[in-house]
This record gives C-alpha cells, sequence and structure tokens, in this order.
C-alpha cells in the first residue's frame, strides 16, 4: 500500500467547487493584489483567532519578520526563541539586525522550556518567540509573565498551530502578535505562499499594514522603509473557502492521532507524541520518538510509506548561524530530536486502513 506524507489532491477533490467559484469571483472582479477578498479573509481569521486584527502578508517568514519589525526590533538586539524550529524563525530576527538567542526545549513537548528563560535575557533581549512546534502550543503563561516581568514582547510563532489552543485560547491571541504560515501543506494552507500576523494592537497592525505595501498608508505616499509583502487576491479567496473547513479536518487529524496512540501503545522503542493538559494539539506533524529513527524510515519507505524529518538540523548546527559559534551539545534536548523524530504520514483524509497499516510495519521493523 502506497502512503503519502501528506495528500493535497485528495483535499482539493473534497472542495473543487467551491474553490473555483472563489477563483472566479477573484477573476472576475480582478481584485489580483490584495483587495477585498484579502480584506474578507482577514476579518475571518481575525475572528477565529479570537484577535481584533489579522494582516495578511505574502508567507510566515513574512509575517514574522513585519512582527518583529513593527515592535521596533533593530540592529544589536537579541530576540530569544528555540532552536528546533524551521529557520525561517531565526531568519526574521536576523533581517531586523538582530541576533537569535536559543534555548532549549522541553523533553516531551519539543516546545520552548520556560524554565530557562531568565538565564537568556541580557540588557539587549527585546522579545521572545516561543514556537507552538507541530501543533501544539508552548506553555504560554510563565513565558508570558516572565516577559512581562523583563519589558519584553511576545510573539508566538503559530505557523504549525492553525486553531490550535492554550487553556482554551487560540494559538496567536496569547502574545502581542502571532504569526502564522499558510504554505500549502499547514493545517490551513494555500494555493501558493501567504501568511498573516493576528493581534489586538490597532497601531501594530497599521504598521504592518504599512510594512507589506512599501511603507505607504496612502498609495504613493510613503511614511516609512516598507517592503512588498502583500497577500494576493487569489490566496485570499482560497483561505476563506479553506478556513470553514479547518475545525473539521483539524478535529480528524486530532482522530487520526488517537489511532496512532492507540496502535503504538505497546510498541517498545516508540514514543507517541504526547498532548500537554494545557494544550489542544492539531497535529501539524505526528512525530514519533525512537533510537533507530534512520533505520525505521528505510524500511517504512521500502513498503511505499512516506515519513519525513522535523528537523534534521537544528537551527545552531546550520552553516548559516556558524557565526553564533554554537557548538554541538549547547542543546541536548534538541539535538536528541533531530536524531530520533520521525514524522509520520497525517493529514485530514487519512483512513483508519492507512493507519493500521503504517503501524503495522512499524511494529514489524521493531519486532526484527
Amino acid at each position: 500500500m502506497k502512503i503519502p506524507f501528506l495528500d493535497l489532491k485528495v483535499q482539493y477533490e473534497s472542495i473543487r467547487d467551491e474553490i473555483a467559484t472563489g477563483l472566479q469571483e477573484v477573476l472576475d472582479s480582478t481584485a489580483f493584489a490584495g483587495g477585498p477578498f484579502v480584506e474578507k479573509f482577514e476579518e475571518e481569521f481575525a475572528s477565529f483567532c479570537g484577535c481584533e486584527f489579522a494582516v495578511g502578508v505574502g508567507s510566515g517568514t513574512a509575517a514574522l519578520w513585519m512582527a518583529l519589525l513593527g515592535m521596533g526590533i533593530d540592529n544589536g538586539d537579541e530576540v530569544i526563541t528555540a532552536p528546533n524550529t524551521f529557520i525561517a524563525t531565526a531568519e526574521a530576527i536576523s533581517f531586523c539586525g538582530a541576533k537569535p538567542v536559543f534555548i532549549d526545549v522541553d523533553e516531551q513537548t519539543y516546545t520552548m522550556k520556560p524554565d530557562l528563560l531568565e538565564v537568556a535575557i541580557t540588557p539587549r533581549t527585546k522579545a521572545i518567540i516561543p514556537v507552538h512546534l507541530y501543533g501544539q502550543t508552548a506553555d504560554m503563561d510563565p513565558i508570558m509573565e516572565i516577559a512581562r516581568a523583563h519589558g519584553l514582547f511576545v510573539i508566538e510563532d503559530a505557523c504549525q498551530a492553525h486553531g490550535a489552543e492554550y487553556k482554551g485560547r487560540r494559538a496567536g491571541s496569547i502574545g502581542d502578535a502571532g504569526c502564522f504560515s499558510f504554505y500549502p501543506g499547514k493545517n490551513l494552507g494555500a494555493y501558493g505562499e501567504a501568511g498573516a500576523v493576528v493581534t489586538n494592537n490597532a497601531e501594530l497592525a497599521e504598521k504592518i499594514r504599512m510594512f507589506r505595501d512599501h511603507g505607504q498608508a496612502k498609495k504613493y505616499y510613503h511614511s516609512i522603509i516598507g517592503w512588498n509583502a502583500r497577500m494576493d487576491g487569489f490566496q485570499g479567496a482560497v483561505l476563506s473557502v479553506k478556513l470553514k473547513h479547518l475545525p473539521a479536518w483539524n478535529q480528524a487529524r486530532r482522530k487520526n492521532a488517537q489511532l496512532y496512540n492507540d496502535f503504538l501503545a505497546d510498541v517498545d522503542d516508540v514514543i507517541a507524541p504526547i498532548e500537554a493538559d494545557y494544550a489542544r494539539h492539531v497535529y501539524h506533524i505526528y512525530a514519533i520518538c525512537t533510537q533507530n529513527r534512520d533505520a525505521l524510515i528505510r524500511a517504512l519507505t521500502e513498503k511505499e510509506i512516506h515519513c519525513g524529518i522535523h528537523y534534521p538540523i537544528p537551527i545552531h548546527l546550520q552553516g548559516a548561524y556558524k557565526f553564533l559559534r554554537y557548538p554541538k551539545g549547547s542543546y541536548p534536548i534538541t539535538e536528541k530530536c533531530t536524531e530520533q523524530l520521525v514524522s509520520l504520514p497525517m493529514f485530514p483524509e487519512l483512513t483508519e486502513e492507512q493507519i493500521e497499516y503504517v503501524v503495522h510495519e512499524i511494529k514489524r521493523f521493531v519486532a526484527r
């Protein structure tokens, strides 16, 4: 049985007519760059997240960068984040002229460990970016408490956490801003590149609207130096269609995760992902921990089961950040994750039969 890691086509087929109608409306109105379809989605997504404002931008990376710019992060500043995330989190910090400072993660949730924050804060620290990894939020209450005590901004990297919750609050609504990617494979994915910043701060939202559009509040009147990071109308229309289905899709992911958990419960050398007691996990990624990761991936690949590694090299050991001089061993839990985590197939339309087959092959491998 051939099982893809992700199947975007099966999802598209289920909403084909809605998508066609949405795209045709954009074509008929010729509202291609920004415009009413983006504005409609911004209103819907702000409401979904429980925030007053959402600003659509060109990517999740742009969302992070522009949130930092809007908060005044600049040359010589430091921003604390986790090293076991996609490099975009650190890139956004670097493109502000600031320095990414890393702290290790919790061994069970793989998210930022709040206990390590205090020792990482210096007079140059201006912000904290907790990463809601794999679809589960970081432990936000202690992070917010420490940030407020030190006068620091908090930007939630919610690029993998569309609809995830922390103590009943949606990801993105807890810090000063939340940043989302709508890369096609995400729980809420565009049909191209797109992202958004959500916030309850009207001034910050207005700054980001200006940054994304060449620093102009009115056409050809440029108050600040900005960039071209607009969301296009097609993506706004697609995301509006898909947002209506997101709660059901997330619930299907949770059901599939529970099936994996049940089937893997008695498998030696496999640790299933843990849902923290404060969280509602939406399983963008279903990552298991095993000491024989690479051999397991080879065995599953032979059976046409496609898996992934998120992420094989932590940011502090990437060539792009060797100038920070973090030696191997600096963040032992993160480095253990890069060696032992494997992401199994996970998408809403995954069937119980497919999950059983994946687990059957994992059990065969472990038995050998």
